[in-house]
């Protein structure tokens, strides 16, 4: 990938938010180099004509939010890192369903949501009501999978525990296969999207007050309306 393109000067109001818009774009283009891999702090400084400061400010909120990853020395890759379950997560792709994922994420994050209740800094609660933001406000079903994603990647890495932890990036990534994530797409409506951002809202209400339980059974009630919704969608298409 050609890193020296034509600098586009950021104004200054907002500067670390604006570069984080410029990433996102970058990142969503797919301009990038191999393995995913974003131009250097310097060369996007270059490009957008900031200081590096601004550009390291806006990738760490992009590493919070579980959209870039870092690895010392080599760069600064999109998404995660490599998974060394990731051979065992495809075996169990072709071996499940969208349905099973679904009753295993019940079985998990709403215990996840509870401890994150007890766990989670305050920063992190702030970061939780962006990213719900973010979701509610996304304009198309890739931007929607995004911000859900990491909404609910963030909720177990604030629940400090490994083996659930462990347990989440499993399904985590088995339900990135690509036709689940158009199934959960054209589950999607106008009126659930309401919904979600609502019941979003509830988990990190109860997630901010530190209430354990009602953490759990805010998690546990979103994830049975999305697993309606993809039985309601799959229902649909059999008589298709």
């Amino acid at each position: 990938m050609d890193t020296k393109t034509e600098m586009t000067v950021v104004p200054p109001k907002g500067l670390p938010q604006q570069v984080r818009a410029r990433l996102l774009d970058l990142i969503k283009s797919g301009d990038l180099g191999p393995e995913g891999k974003l131009p250097t702090e310097r060369a996007l400084a270059d490009k957008f004509g900031v200081g590096r400061r601004f550009v390291r400010q806006a990738l760490d909120a992009l590493e919070a939010e579980g959209l870039v990853w870092r690895k010392q020395g080599k760069g600064t890759f999109v998404g995660q890192p490599a998974d060394p379950m990731g051979d065992l997560a495809a075996k169990i792709t072709g071996e499940t369903n969208a349905l099973e994922v679904m009753e295993a994420r019940l079985c998990i994050e709403p215990e996840l949501a509870a401890l994150c209740a007890e766990r989670a800094l305050p920063e992190e609660v702030a970061r939780l009501r962006m990213l719900a933001q973010r979701q509610w406000e996304a304009t198309d079903a890739q931007a929607m999978e995004l911000w859900d994603g990491s909404l609910h990647r963030l909720i177990a890495q604030c629940a400090r525990n490994r083996p659930l932890l462990t347990a989440y990036a499993m399904l985590d990534k088995i339900r990135s296969n690509p036709a689940w994530v158009r199934l959960r797409a054209k589950s999607r409506t106008g009126t659930s999207l309401k919904v979600t951002h609502s019941e979003h809202t509830a988990i990190i209400d109860a997630i901010a007050a530190g209430h354990a339980d009602a953490a759990r059974i805010a998690m546990h009630d979103h994830l049975e309306t999305r697993f309606a919704a993809l039985q309601d969608e799959l229902a649909a298409q059999q008589v298709r």
